[in-house]
């Protein structure tokens, strides 16, 4: 995959500061594109623009159900907004984890929505990161028998299924 030349820029830039961060933690790792991540619009310009640290144990990165990486997405995308006029999403991982994740998550949800289906009950799923309810709405976004919806407030938030209704015949 290929970045327009124009937003090129911010992708280098965005390798280069998380560089530099994981020089100054010390941790031997390099930053590449990630093509899961990286999302092109119809017109060939970058949407988001994925980094994925790769190098060995990098564990700590990750944290505690990606919390680490997280914070480290959020001081990377404040650097670059203080850097750069134009802003893109940027979106972290580190060693694949949170593709991995993306990829569960999506199986997962499409086993709840039969089971939801096949129950015709609603079924509240753990708390989750914005990001993580993102994936599970997109997922079932098409589904046939079931809709989603996020509740709850902060940290508490979690996507509910729920069984499409039916008009009666």
């Amino acid at each position: 995959m290929e970045i327009p030349e124009e937003q090129s820029e911010i992708y280098e830039t965005a390798k280069s500061v998380l560089e530099k961060l994981l020089e100054l933690m010390d941790l031997p790792a390099t930053v590449a594109l990630s093509e899961e991540f990286t999302v092109l619009d119809e017109d060939g310009n970058a949407s988001s623009i994925g980094l994925n640290i790769e190098g060995e144990d990098l564990g700590i990165l990750i944290g505690r159900r990606g919390q680490t990486m997280v914070s480290l997405q959020h001081i990377v995308r404040v650097i670059m907004s203080r850097n750069m006029e134009v802003r893109l999403p940027l979106v972290l991982d580190v060693e694949g984890y949170k593709q991995r994740r993306c990829e569960g998550l999506r199986a997962l949800a499409m086993r709840l929505a039969d089971q939801v289906t096949t129950r015709e009950m609603p079924f509240a799923m753990e708390p989750m990161s914005a990001f993580e309810r993102r994936v599970i709405h997109i997922a079932l976004a098409d589904h046939p028998d079931v809709v989603t919806e996020s509740t709850g407030m902060g940290e508490a938030r979690k996507v509910v299924i729920t069984p499409k209704k039916f008009p009666d015949d």
